[in-house]
């Protein structure tokens, strides 16, 4: 069987779809491939973003923003796109699940816990579904 590969989309590449790759990664161990890019990368990941990753013990540090590229797409399984609208390419054939998510970008690490924890809850039951093929 091929390992399924998750691609994990959002503007800026520096806070959701971040949080999103990390936590996969963590929890499938190997048996997920994962990616993250951004529509427009930001310059880094957002610092308050680093910190609450932190806290699970999970670092994602020397991650930095990419930008996404329709290869990248193509070489997905399953495309989970947050809030990038109409400039996250679509090919058929590939599955794609749109979460609505708050944007971490200027809020503080208080107010980025609950995302990352929606994220956290969202991750696991996709690496259930993924896992169980």
């Amino acid at each position: 069987m091929n390992t399924p590969e998750v691609l994990f989309v959002c503007v800026h590449n520096a806070g959701r779809s971040q949080m999103a790759a990390a936590l996969l990664h963590h929890h499938a161990a190997g048996r997920v491939a994962v990616s993250s890019a951004g529509s427009a990368p930001a310059g880094e990941i957002n610092p308050a973003v680093v910190a609450v990753m932190a806290e699970l013990g999970i670092d994602v540090s020397r991650e930095f923003p990419k930008r996404l590229t329709t290869d990248a797409v193509e070489a997905a399984d399953v495309v989970i796109t947050m809030g990038c609208g109409d400039a996250c390419p679509v090919f058929p054939g590939k599955r794609y699940l749109d979460w609505q998510l708050d944007d971490p970008a200027g809020r503080a690490v208080d107010q980025i816990r609950p995302i990352r924890d929606e994220i956290d809850r969202r991750v696991r039951e996709l690496l259930t579904e993924l896992v169980a093929r």
